[in-house]
């Protein structure tokens, strides 16, 4: 199983992405995980200050996505490390992402 951490400039450029590398595909009822994908996790906009009525929200780069699936795919400079994720998949809490889990 494989871990991914990605991130786009919009979230209409992460749909795109996403159904033209066959993660999620579009059928008759509406869209679904393509082969292979356990899992799409939209995180969207991520907020790194603790906004308050004097202090207005600040947001990380990106519209974020995590993604678990059987097949390595390719996402280049969408990719990224995370070292203080705000999502993990339960029972995945301790792998090193973007390495295989075995």
């Amino acid at each position: 199983m494989n871990i991914y951490k990605i991130r786009y400039s919009d979230k209409e450029n992460a749909f795109q992405d996403l159904k033209s590398k066959n993660i999620l595909v579009q059928t008759l009822e509406g869209t679904t995980y393509g082969q292979g994908v356990h899992a799409v996790v939209e995180i969207g906009m991520i907020c790194i200050n603790e906004p308050t009525e004097e202090i207005a929200p600040i947001y990380a780069d990106g519209y974020h996505y995590d993604i678990m699936c059987e097949q390595d795919i390719d996402f280049g400079v969408n990719e990224i490390q995370v070292t203080n994720p705000k999502h993990v998949f339960a029972g995945y809490e301790k792998q090193l992402f973007n390495e295989p889990i075995l």
